[in-house]
């Protein structure tokens, strides 16, 4: 289709579009200030993460500095059933090829956990990603230490990389944290895009215009950048909040918080099916259906699911649906999940 086809409207939404996305790579061309990372130990080499300018700033807390060592040791407890006393490991659940989720544990992906503060689908952990590790090797896995301290090679890395002779659990969980610091995803096509190295096709144009303005209201929950807002979230596909959709509920017993539920980043949402915390979704047509006709109003629900938008439905068409799709697999990252380093 030729842009003197387009209807009126539609070069509108387009030049819309357009403007957004100009505005982004305008903002590419500019630099942060570099941060200058916590100092690591004599004879460890320091690990620097980059990130585009839309991401906030990381904060690595300083007992636990990024060092290539440290990485690679958190790399090999995470798919590695010492953790657990039951054969499990980290990567059973959060397997790389679908973006570090799992269709059938429904877990979410981990992927640029480092810019979280909130954990797990009730936000059961808050804190850092050393507090997250925290509660799976203490709470979900159990570790048993003794597996680890008998075990050489672990016992001479462990004292590398943080100078102990007796590991803990705290030592376990600070290198797990190094690792998934580590997992960040900034190369998807639109990221590419972005920085005006690669196109993006007209669908995928209009699908952005949807996501980013009043036609979808994606952008309030799902900002550019992280694509998540670190927050809980009332989206509407519940009415009654009983066992598993009682969410944030089950951890702060506050009856304002039925129905919500931490936002999962967009990034590497084609990979990471099924969708919403008890995958009841599994295709993104389905997700965009809900908020374009499904989403169900309650005393907790969101507000921006009661702005003019949702009044009706979104009311998108056959076509709007599939751009906005279409916009959602452009944050599809194939460099992340097929990084050796990962």
């Amino acid at each position: 289709m030729s842009i003197k086809s387009l209807s009126s409207n539609a070069k509108k939404r387009l030049s819309e579009a357009c403007f957004s996305i100009s505005i982004l790579v305008l903002l590419a061309s500019c630099h942060k200030q570099k941060e200058t990372p916590p100092p690591v130990s004599s004879g460890l080499t320091p690990y620097e993460i980059k990130y585009p300018f839309t991401f906030p700033a990381l904060n690595i807390p300083s007992d636990n500095p990024l060092t290539v060592e440290g990485i690679a040791l958190g790399k090999a407890l995470y798919g590695d059933p010492i953790l657990s006393n039951d054969g499990r490991s980290c990567s059973a659940c959060h397997v790389k090829s679908t973006s570090f989720s799992s269709f059938s544990a429904n877990a979410i992906p981990h992927i640029n956990e480092g810019w979280n503060t909130k954990f797990l689908w009730r936000g059961g952990v808050e804190g850092t990603l050393e507090d997250a590790m925290s509660f799976e090797v203490n709470e979900f896995f159990k570790t048993d230490v003794t597996k680890l301290n008998a075990n050489q090679d672990y016992k001479a890395r462990f004292k590398n990389v943080y100078g102990v002779e007796t590991i803990s659990r705290k030592d376990v969980a600070y290198a797990l944290a190094q690792y998934l610091r580590s997992l960040t995803s900034v190369d998807s096509r639109f990221d590419r895009y972005v920085r005006k190295e690669s196109m993006i096709t007209m669908s995928e144009l209009n699908g952005f215009y949807i996501f980013n303005s009043e036609k979808g209201e994606c952008f309030h929950c799902h900002s550019l950048g992280l694509f998540a807002d670190n927050a809980y979230h009332n989206n509407g596909i519940d009415s009654i909040f009983t066992g598993n959709n009682a969410g944030r509920y089950d951890v702060t017993k506050n009856p304002n918080d039925l129905g919500k539920f931490k936002t999962p980043t967009l990034r590497n949402i084609e990979l990471t099916a099924p969708y919403m915390h008890d995958g009841r979704y599994l295709t993104l047509e389905e997700v965009v259906e809900h908020y374009n006709s499904g989403v169900k109003k309650t005393a907790t629900i969101d507000p921006i699911m009661t702005l003019p938008s949702f009044e009706n439905g979104l009311q998108l068409t056959a076509q709007q649906k599939s751009d906005l799709v279409a916009f959602l697999k452009t944050l599809t990252d194939t460099s992340f999940v097929n990084n050796p380093l990962h």
